[in-house]
């Protein structure tokens, strides 16, 4: 006779419970609502009135221009993004619907990817790149002065935290970001996924501090600064039809002296790639009993 267990463990026993309780460096948050955020879900908010017929119609251009359905799903989930300023449950049944799938389906894309925030967002995104090469030249510090310059010594800003009523003009979501791509200008910052490069403590500070006053700053490369909202309906892949306005929007400078040192080194000294010659393949030895 076997005797059961507190937790799950391997052998014949069995469990007085099927689960391990989450530990206290699991963020629940992020992948369920607080009863806050949770209050419409269960009050059965209709889709239709957070998602209008506005919405439902570039749901639908999206999913005329893949052979599958289920393959707008990102773009649909930036979309969603861009009318609540982050994937609400609401967001999730609306994706499910177009696409006729579960919930459960959904949700496993949206929960998967960084890109998706599972809280309201401020009216700006700043990511500060944390990784390695932007960590040593002063990326953490850049984080954790921009922690306490939006929020206190005493409480710093956390990541995914919004210094200011979400949604709200002025209101900033600050996020550690991984690998932003670009170590040859480190450290940077990213404003809705738009490029401030060669940061430091001083500029970061002075550039929330215009977001948080109203203004726009230029990025160092890239389009026009948006608003978070208005930089998700462009990842979901919509524009002005104007080609003016269109323009406007899309165009600014998208390379750097920096990245592109080594080819003017290139061309300035009349450098070439060796050509490279076909080289035949090895022969593999055959495999023990294999037929020759």
């Amino acid at each position: 006779m076997t005797s059961s267990t507190a937790v799950p463990e391997p052998g014949p026993n069995a469990a007085d419970r099927t689960h391990v309780a989450a530990g206290g460096d699991v963020d629940v948050i992020a992948i369920a609502p607080d009863p806050e955020v949770a209050a419409g879900i269960i009050e059965d908010t209709p889709l239709e009135d957070i998602f209008d017929e506005g919405v439902v119609a570039r749901a639908q251009d999206l999913i005329a221009r893949y052979p599958v359905s289920r393959s707008a799903l990102l773009p649909m989930l930036h979309l969603v993004q861009s009318v609540q300023g982050y994937v609400s449950q609401e967001g999730i049944a609306f994706c499910a619907k177009q696409l006729d799938l579960s919930d459960a389906e959904v949700s496993a894309v949206a929960t998967f990817y960084t890109m998706y925030k599972r809280k309201p967002c401020g009216e700006h995104l700043v990511s500060v790149c944390t990784n390695t090469l932007c960590a040593a030249m002063g990326g953490d510090a850049i984080y954790k002065k921009l922690q306490t310059h939006l929020g206190s010594e005493e409480k710093p800003l956390g990541h995914n935290e919004t210094a200011g009523t979400p949604n709200e003009p002025g209101s900033i979501t600050l996020e550690h970001a991984e690998c932003l791509a670009a170590c040859d200008l480190a450290p940077v910052i990213q404003v809705n996924y738009e490029y401030f490069d060669n940061q430091t403590e001083d500029k970061a500070v002075a550039l929330v501090d215009a977001l948080q006053a109203g203004k726009r700053p230029a990025p160092t490369r890239g389009a026009p600064l948006t608003n978070f909202k208005g930089a998700e309906l462009q990842l979901a892949g919509f524009f002005p039809e104007d080609e003016r306005q269109y323009r406007a929007d899309v165009d600014g400078p998208s390379q750097a002296v920096e990245t592109l040192r080594g080819a003017k080194l290139a061309q300035d000294r009349g450098w070439v790639a060796p050509v490279a010659s076909d080289v035949p393949l090895p022969a593999l030895p055959s495999k023990e009993g294999e037929k020759k």
